[in-house]
């Protein structure tokens, strides 16, 4: 079940993800993209290549989303991110390990 945020402005963003079902590999992938002289290029050919979500196909692109569309623990790893700066860390879900690429995040007006 999808938990929606009851604000009056929820916050938006935007954001790519590699899905991992273990935590080894999840670990093996971040240290990849830190290492990379071009981390979001990196990212977006692991996604593809690693990736258990079906955005892998599209460099794990996610596309535009709002605030309680997305698991908890995926959101709380987006707001925390600094927009277009590589992943230092990953977060667990109910569906595995996320490493997350924020490209933008907003308040609604």
């Amino acid at each position: 079940m999808r938990r929606f945020d009851q604000r009056r402005n929820p916050r938006t963003a935007h954001a790519r993800h590699i899905l991992i079902a273990t935590k080894p590999k999840a670990i093996e992938i971040l240290d990849e993209i830190r290492e990379s002289k071009r981390p979001f290029k990196s990212f977006k050919k692991l996604a593809k290549r690693y990736s258990t979500c079906p955005s892998g196909t599209k460099g794990g692109d996610l596309g535009e989303f709002i605030e309680g569309q997305m698991a908890q623990a995926f959101e709380e790893g987006v707001w925390a991110a600094e927009p277009e700066e590589p992943p230092t860390t990953f977060h667990k879900s109910q569906f595995g390990y996320h490493i997350i690429w924020v490209h933008w995040v907003r308040m609604q007006p």
